[in-house]
């Protein structure tokens, strides 16, 4: 067994390291698991003693340092004064004029007490219930030497030393308790904002592997190697290979960037630690630095290990100072980060792992062989990818004999794997509202349709007059489709309110698209116009329900003439993207780098491509008016028609 395996091993098996099997009540003697507090908030031991030492000081001061000096009456006070016994008084004034005297006399002398004690003492004190200036200048014509000064009352002195302390218990109580019930326990105490927020994660804990990831082919023999890179490293360093420091996984959403993670530590027999980008920002400045620093301390002492940070971005993003000065606590943070991967030495064994779907904002620095050695892109899946997720989310639920996943992955190309998750889930809860022991194919027609174009909404009132407009509409949109050569198969087309539109017509490719040719886009476009059209050549009017055609219609126009170079006045020259997203520290200005007068080219020939689609549409809604008012008399009355009930109508089939 190499070294490595056993490290490992001993990590797993000694009871003190183990860190992969949680502690349960039940396991300790004599405790009570309801009260079981994972998450105990104390106030700091040193809080608690100073306290209790302002508290003997505040008792010794009030009520001991007071007995030096005999309180005696007042009548015994005027005594001593009469017989000039009396030669230096110190007089203590509260705010309600009341005072203390505190005297000294001549040579010691027996004076009556107020407890009606006799006592030989040199000095006393009094209390009297008012003391003014005139008194004050009566005991100075004595030849007594007169003292004043403003006294405390208890509680004056109480709270003088308590303050304090009692405001900053208070802001412990509250604000750090609340942190550390927020954060899952991870806030102990003031103290602990530095420390990272990666949680320990191992085989016993996550029960999903590579057989669960579907799709990804590529991406999961990378990954296999990786793992395989921490079990057994002599394999490669034999022949002069070296350990991978970084993975980025980079795709849109729901492709199974997380999942992949998940199955790595479902994986690995090493520890894995996962966090987000975002648990390092925090509103105090150095605490993402302080956090990294910590991370990859903890990373190190368990190595070999694997240290994996989800939506990277949320600390990688670009440096620069953009709009308002940048953000500089996320800078610190991502130039700790970039040290920290520099650090690792070829003992280590720490591969760092980091996904997200914005590798266009990450910062160069980040991306650089050295810091991230293989960056592996996993996008959407195609149809056997499609057929395979469907097959792994589909082997606990009970399938009816009129399912095909091989039929159901051709009719979803577009579809993430969170799409087809979302999918089955769906079709289980219609199945369910059914009490059926079966999900049938309805059910996962229903469910797509769902997914496509958003739930129903029939409990919305729509007059008769709304209603035919948009089924005119709509049936202008499955017209101008289905005689447009090159368009997308209608899918199905409905007049009851989804989502936010009040009509939707869904289509569905007929297979997978990587790219799109001229034809396709300007059939997209004149499918795209085809329910303007529709409500100016019936109503003889034009309303606000196109304006999602008409905006969708405009940019792909404008991509077209600016992008993909599709306009053959202008030839094929990229002239940049006018409507790019701006974040803080990369291109948050866009500078235009063509003329006025190529500008007025470029909308004169986006306007002439939607112009054309426009009469392509005229002209085809106009060759085959009879056709659209039999779709609109049925979607009328039918209120949705599925891709067969339209060929029917169009004698198609």
């Amino acid at each position: 067994m190499s070294e490595t395996k056993k490290k490992i091993a001993a990590k797993v098996k000694d009871p003190v390291r183990n860190v992969f099997k949680p502690v349960r009540d039940e396991d300790t003697p004599g405790r009570d698991p309801q009260q079981n507090n994972p998450n105990p908030v104390r106030f700091p031991g040193f809080l608690v003693v100073m306290m209790l030492g302002l508290l003997s000081l505040f008792v010794f001061q009030r009520f001991f340092s007071s007995a030096q000096n005999p309180e005696i009456t007042y009548n015994q006070y005027r005594k001593v004064l009469e017989n000039d016994l009396v030669t230096d008084i110190k007089v203590k004034t509260y705010a309600d004029r009341s005072a203390v005297l505190e005297g000294l006399l001549k040579a010691p002398s027996q004076l009556e007490l107020k407890n009606r004690r006799l006592l030989q003492t040199d000095r006393f004190s009094v209390t009297v219930p008012s003391f003014t200036l005139e008194q004050t200048d009566l005991l100075a014509t004595k030849g007594i030497q007169v003292t004043v000064e403003e006294g405390s009352s208890g509680l004056d002195t109480f709270f003088i030393l308590f303050a304090p302390w009692i405001i900053f218990g208070l802001i412990y109580f509250f604000m750090f308790r609340r942190m550390a019930q927020q954060n899952g326990g991870a806030t102990k105490n003031m103290f602990s904002f530095g420390k990272s927020r990666a949680k320990m994660i191992s085989e016993f804990d996550v029960k999903v592997t590579f057989k669960d990831v579907a799709g990804v082919d590529e991406a999961v023999e990378e990954l296999k190697e990786t793992v395989e890179f921490l079990t057994n490293p002599e394999r490669f360093q034999k022949i002069g290979g070296k350990i991978p420091k970084g993975v980025l996984l980079l795709g849109p959403p729901g492709t199974g960037k997380t999942l992949l993670a998940k199955a790595i530590a479902g994986e690995a027999k090493v520890p894995f630690f996962s966090i987000s980008g975002a648990d390092f920002v925090e509103m105090f400045v150095g605490v993402g630095a302080a956090r990294v620093r910590d991370l990859f301390e903890q990373a190190k002492k368990n190595s070999p290990c694997i240290v994996f940070i989800d939506e990277i971005d949320a600390v990688g993003r670009s440096r620069g100072a953009g709009l308002g000065g940048g953000h500089d606590e996320r800078e610190q943070t991502l130039n700790q980060l970039l040290v920290e991967m520099d650090g690792f030495t070829t003992t280590d064994n720490v591969i760092l792992i980091a996904a997200t779907n914005r590798p266009d904002v990450l910062d160069s620095a980040l991306l650089r062989p050295g810091r991230f050695d293989r960056q592996i892109t996993i996008d959407k899946p195609d149809i056997r990818g499609r057929e395979a997720i469907l097959a792994i989310h589909t082997r606990k639920t009970p399938l009816a004999d009129d399912v095909s996943i091989s039929v159901l992955a051709k009719s979803t190309p577009g579809f993430s794997g969170a799409d087809l998750a979302n999918l089955v889930n769906e079709a289980a809860l219609i199945a369910s509202r059914s009490d059926q022991e079966t999900i049938t194919a309805e059910d996962f027609e229903q469910a797509r349709d769902k997914v496509l174009m958003g739930p129903e909404r029939r409990s919305m009132f729509i007059t008769e007059e709304q209603k035919k407009l948009t089924a005119y509409h709509e049936a202008g949109h499955v017209l101008v489709a289905a005689y447009t050569q090159g368009s997308d198969p209608i899918h199905k087309v409905t007049i009851i309110p989804r989502g936010r539109s009040l009509g939707l017509t869904a289509y569905l490719p007929v297979e997978d698209r990587y790219t799109q040719n001229r034809q396709y886009l300007r059939a997209m476009i004149t499918y795209a116009l085809g329910g303007r059209v529709a409500e100016e050549l019936v109503f003889n009017e034009i309303t606000t329900g196109a304006a999602n055609d008409i905006e969708r219609a405009t940019d792909l126009a404008r991509r077209m003439v600016r992008q993909w170079g599709m306009s053959e006045k202008l030839g094929p020259i990229n002239y940049g993207d006018s409507h790019k997203e701006v974040f803080l520290g990369k291109d948050y200005s866009h500078i235009r780098e063509y003329s006025e007068e190529t500008a007025m080219q470029i909308d004169n020939e986006v306007r002439k491509i939607i112009i054309e689609c426009m009469d392509n549409a005229k002209a085809i809604l106009n060759e085959k008016k009879e056709l659209l008012d039999r779709i609109a008399i049925s979607l009328i009355e039918k209120e949705t028609l599925n891709a067969r009930e339209i060929e029917a109508i169009l004698g198609t089939t």
